[in-house]
């Protein structure tokens, strides 16, 4: 039996719907509705769609299964240039994407174009009238060669508990550093080491009500 690639996903399926990451014990979503997690954390939590405009910058470290691209799409205005950047090291496949968007009807019927995109390799396609760019590989080296700088940071990695690494001063300082002036991030956590790496980033860190049974999540503005 071949190695397992360590450079994918490694999952197993809970209650044949859910995918658990093995490498961090953590799942891809909430399982309380990820759909409307989405929605509230990531963007309410960054005032969308109302900030919306011709190419404003949406960047996300940890692109999992696209269903945080996915709820973007649904509330883009038609014909809008958007851009839409996600750093995620251990990509899943297109068969195992399609398989846990059926937990979503909504996204799932919009996920047509970028399956297929996905299942052809590509990992810069269009979305809509979203220009998406997926860059694999690991966040800490990757964010610093991005050029880009965003208006709305979707921070989505797997609990800080379980995976320190993608939530560590130095990467969140890079973050940071490719916010533009009067961005924004949000993001479902509200661990004190993630507030205090991204204040130290630059954010003006507000603590704010989290979805369903989480009190508390993160929003913030990028001051400099």
């Amino acid at each position: 039996m071949p190695a397992p690639d360590q450079s994918q996903a490694a999952l197993e399926w809970r209650d044949g719907s859910t995918p658990v990451s093995t490498r961090f014990d953590d799942p891809y979503f909430s399982l309380a509705n990820g759909l409307e997690e989405t929605r509230h954390v990531f963007l309410r939590g960054n005032d969308l769609p109302a900030r919306l405009a011709p190419g404003f910058q949406v960047a996300e470290l940890g692109f999992g299964t696209g269903l945080n691209l996915l709820a973007l799409a649904m509330i883009a205005p038609a014909g809008m240039a958007l851009r839409f950047t996600s750093f995620e090291a251990f990509p899943m496949s297109a068969p195992e994407i399609e398989r846990a968007l059926r937990a979503f009807p909504e996204a799932h019927s919009v996920a047509g174009p970028f399956l297929d995109a996905w299942a052809a390799g590509q990992r810069r396609f269009d979305l809509g009238a979203i220009a998406v760019e997926v860059i694999e590989g690991d966040a800490r080296e990757t964010l610093s060669a991005w050029s880009g700088r965003a208006d709305a940071w979707f921070l989505d990695g797997f609990s800080p508990a379980k995976n320190p690494e993608l939530w560590g001063e130095d990467l969140m300082a890079e973050v940071g550093r490719h916010t533009a002036p009067g961005g924004t991030f949000a993001t479902y956590t509200a661990a004190g080491f993630v507030r205090r790496a991204l204040a130290a980033a630059g954010f003006t860190v507000t603590r704010a009500p989290g979805h369903g049974h989480k009190r508390h999540m993160s929003i913030g503005r990028y001051d400099g």
